[in-house]
């Protein structure tokens, strides 16, 4: 189990660099995206508390 998941890491890395070095643009509108989605989440974690304590 632990060999398929150090495997599965090897894969992902691999896949990260290749579609790094073959498309830049397309990747850092990817890293773009999940950043806007993790400000989104924060965002609305946020309003959640802010709804609780009022």
């Amino acid at each position: 189990m632990a060999q398929a998941k150090k495997i599965a890491l090897y894969v992902a890395a691999v896949f990260v660099l290749y579609t790094i070095i073959t498309s830049p643009a397309r990747a850092a509108d990817l890293v773009q995206i999940g950043f806007e989605g993790i400000s989104s989440a924060a965002h609305g974690v946020g309003e959640f508390m802010t709804q609780l304590i009022s």
